[in-house]
């Protein structure tokens, strides 16, 4: 097996952290403030104003690996609560239903929540700043 990437693997987890983060805090800022674009129509009120923070704070939380594991584990359930209520229901697959992004953030932050925050993060440094002291 092919292993030229294998002395990146904390770089690229920690890349994979952030770019998933920033995208899932973009989520929620176009909920709550329609920034960068306006707020999808039709959407119910109580999902604006329960998800948008989820997703502004937990993709903030993430992004900068700060109490990563349980901002993660709450996105991971919210993505999952998410699909079945918009998409799971409509088709069997989800390129049929349109739940391709919410399956996949679903199990992004659940490989996140379930390996921590790794390298480049707020809860790297403390927890170094920690044990040097």
């Amino acid at each position: 097996m092919a292993q030229f990437m294998t002395p990146y693997t904390a770089q690229t987890y920690a890349a994979l952290r952030v770019v998933v983060g920033f995208s899932f805090l973009l989520h929620g800022s176009q909920k709550l403030f329609s920034f960068p674009l306006p707020a999808m129509e039709g959407i119910p009120s109580f999902i604006l104003y329960s998800a948008g923070p989820i997703e502004l704070v937990g993709g903030a939380l993430v992004m900068i690996g700060l109490f990563t594991r349980w901002a993660a584990f709450v996105a991971s359930g919210t993505m999952a609560v998410a699909y079945w209520m918009a998409h799971g229901m409509n088709a069997l697959f989800p390129m049929q239903n349109g739940g391709e992004l919410a399956v996949l953030y679903c199990f992004a932050f659940l490989f996140i929540a379930a390996n921590g925050s790794g390298i480049w993060s707020v809860d790297g440094a403390r927890t170094s700043t920690a044990s040097a002291s």
